[in-house]
């Protein structure tokens, strides 16, 4: 099986405006679905991700802070999952429950590195 990686953007406004309770019933459903794809043994691991970050560029030189001011270009987190195949990936992840926060998911194939 190959690796892919999610990469979600998005779902801040939920995070930041939620009630416990809602929260607390948002993360159930995301534990559902993440411990659905470890017992087919799919789920290679992944976590959310702090929104403090800083980009290196002009090879190394220039420093800027983030986050970037547009939530939905914020990375929120990734997952890492085996399938098949780019459409068994991606069809995996319809089920992220984080679909009902207008979060997005991209989905990369992992190179390998021999």
């Amino acid at each position: 099986m190959k690796q892919y990686m999610y990469i979600i953007r998005g779902g801040e406004e939920m995070e930041n405006n939620a009630s416990p309770e809602e929260m607390q019933e948002h993360m159930e459903k995301w534990q559902e679905w993440m411990g659905d794809l470890a017992q087919k043994d799919q789920l290679i691991g992944g976590e959310p991700l702090m929104n403090e970050a800083r980009s290196l560029t002009q090879k190394g030189q220039h420093i800027t802070d983030r986050p970037l001011a547009e939530g939905k270009e914020l990375v929120g987190g990734y997952i890492i999952v085996k399938a098949n195949s780019l459409d068994e990936a991606t069809a995996l992840a319809k089920g992220c429950p984080g679909f009902e926060h207008d979060c997005t998911i991209e989905v990369r194939e992992i190179r390998l590195m021999d």
